[in-house]
């Protein structure tokens, strides 16, 4: 069994938002497997599939950004998943847009998803997937994350988003540190970084 969260905001006023990467990359994955995400479960829009020849549930927690944690403790107790076996997607404003960067562990960095996350699991130890969103030039970074993005960046997201998908797939199959050796990389390299 894997768990893979992808974590945005709810509701028409978010779509398409920096914030919401991790959404749309459950999205896609979703799209590529055929899973419907149309039942709510665990405070979350849910579906599960078969994945190759592993059950798999996709999360897009609804709880918005800053309790997205509660849907992820939910997700683990019910189908009693061990940490090893969740995924967390999510958008970052220090790595330059469509980079990504997959790791094992690690600190919240800011992210306040990630922080619900880590409060309610007690623990950063489950593996994350963070989509490059850059910084930008708006000096409220809370204004910036739930801005749209630019025509001429939505080209670059878009690609990071079917990258995502590819590196989830990897993740599933071959682990975190796979993942970590083919997309860290290849993110950086695609951007020139």
């Amino acid at each position: 069994m894997k768990i893979i969260v992808g974590l945005g905001n709810p509701g028409e006023r978010y779509e398409g938002t920096r914030h919401n990467v991790g959404w749309r990359a459950v999205d896609e994955v979703a799209r590529r497997h055929q899973v419907a995400l149309t039942t709510v479960k665990f405070q979350a829009l849910f579906g599960s599939g078969r994945l190759g020849d592993e059950t798999v549930a996709l999360l897009k927690p609804v709880t918005f950004m800053n309790d997205s944690g509660a849907a992820v403790q939910e997700a683990t107790s019910f189908y009693n998943c061990p940490l090893d076996g969740v995924l967390v997607i999510c958008d970052d404003i220090n790595l330059p847009p469509g980079t990504l960067r997959a790791r094992q562990e690690g600190s919240a960095g800011g992210h306040r998803g990630l922080l619900s996350i880590e409060e309610r699991l007690g623990t950063q130890e489950y593996a994350r997937l963070r989509i490059g969103i850059g910084r930008g030039l708006m000096e409220d970074q809370r204004e910036y994350v739930l801005s749209r993005f630019a025509k001429e960046e939505e080209e670059i997201i878009a690609a990071a988003i079917r990258r995502a998908a590819d590196a989830v797939e990897c993740w599933r199959t071959r682990g975190i540190e796979a993942c970590m050796n083919e997309f860290n990389v290849a993110g950086a390299d695609k951007n020139g970084k």
